[in-house]
C-alpha cells in the first residue's frame, strides 16, 4: 500500500494547498492513506477545532498529527478528547487531552497504526515523558492490530530524529521527522525495513523564513527588536513523502520525497 505523509501545514496558504493537492495526489499516485501534520494550521501556530475540521472534511485526508503547538488554543483540548483523527504527541504526560496513537482503516481496508512523538532536545517543552520508552510501549499496542505503523517524530534536533529511526528500525514501517519546516534529502530504507526521512518539510509559502514573512524576521536578526511574524503567501508548496509498505509484513519497500507547487 502507499501512504502519503504531509509535512507541517502552515496557516491558510498551507491549508489551501493541502486541500487542493491531496485529492489530486491520491488519484494520480494511487495513495491508500494520507497523514497530515497540522500543528501550524491556525494562523501559523496551533490548531483550532474549526481549522482541524477544515482539513478532516477534505476528501482524501485520513488523519492529522501535531507537535508542541497543539495546546496554543484552549478549546482544542475537549475537541481532541472526542476526535481520534487528530493526534497529540504520545509522550505528553498522562492526563493531557486526546490520543497519542491510534489504528485507522485505509480506503483499501488495511489497518494503519499512527504514532505521534515529540522530541526533548531544544524544544522548550517541560514535563515530557521519554519518547523512546513511550514510543515502544505504544508501538506494541498498535502492532496487536496491524503490522503497519507510521511514526511522526516532531523534533528540532536532527540527531534525535535520526536516532529514533535507528531505535525503531524493524519495529515500524516508517519514521518521518517534522517541525523544522525544511525538507531533507536523506530518505532511505533502514536495514531492518523501516523507511526514514529526517524532515518532511513544510506545506506552505516557500518564499519565506520557515513560513513567515522575510523582512520582519530579518529585522529581528539585525536589531534584536521584537517583530510580528506574519505568515507569508508566496510560492506555496506541499512537501512530504510517499512510503510504499508491504501489507503482510509492515516493512517499507520504497520511500520517495514529494514537493508539489500550488497556485501561480
Amino acid at each position: 500500500m502507499k501512504i502519503l505523509i504531509v509535512g507541517d501545514v502552515v496557516g491558510s496558504p498551507g491549508r489551501d494547498a493541502v486541500k487542493a493537492l491531496v485529492p489530486i495526489l491520491r488519484t494520480q499516485r494511487k495513495i491508500d492513506f494520507v497523514i497530515v501534520n497540522c500543528e501550524n494550521i491556525a494562523g501559523g501556530a496551533g490548531v483550532t477545532p474549526r481549522t482541524a475540521d477544515d482539513l478532516l472534511t477534505t476528501p482524501g485526508i485520513d488523519m492529522l498529527t501535531s507537535g508542541q503547538h497543539i495546546w496554543r488554543y484552549r478549546e482544542i483540548g475537549p475537541y481532541m478528547d472526542a476526535q481520534p483523527r487528530l493526534l497529540k504527541p504520545a509522550n505528553y504526560p498522562k492526563g493531557t487531552p486526546g490520543f497519542g496513537a491510534y489504528v485507522y482503516t485505509a480506503k483499501n481496508g488495511v489497518k494503519v497504526g499512527v504514532l505521534n512523538l515529540l522530541g526533548r532536545v531544544f524544544m522548550g517543552v517541560d514535563a515530557l515523558d521519554d519518547p523512546f520508552r513511550v514510543g515502544m510501549e505504544e508501538i506494541e499496542k498498535l502492532k496487536k492490530e496491524t503490522p503497519i505503523v507510521v511514526v511522526d517524530m516532531h523534533a528540532e534536533a536532527t540527531s534525535e530524529k535520526i536516532v529514533t529511526g535507528w531505535f525503531l528500525d524493524g519495529h515500524v514501517s516508517a519514521v518521518v521527522g517534522t517541525h523544522t519546516h525544511i525538507q531533507t534529502a536523506d530518505e532511505r530504507i533502514l536495514p531492518k525495513g523501516t523507511a526514514y526521512l529526517t524532515d518532511l518539510g513544510m506545506t506552505g509559502p516557500y518564499d519565506s523564513v520557515i513560513g513567515r514573512e522575510i523582512e520582519p524576521v530579518l529585522e529581528k536578526f539585525l536589531t534584536g527588536m521584537p517583530s510580528r511574524f506574519d505568515v507569508a503567501k508566496g510560492n506555496v508548496k506541499l512537501c512530504g513523502a510517499i512510503v510504499e509498505v508491504d501489507e503482510s509484513t509492515g516493512k517499507a519497500v520504497k520511500i520517495e520525497r514529494v514537493q508539489e507547487s500550488f497556485g501561480g
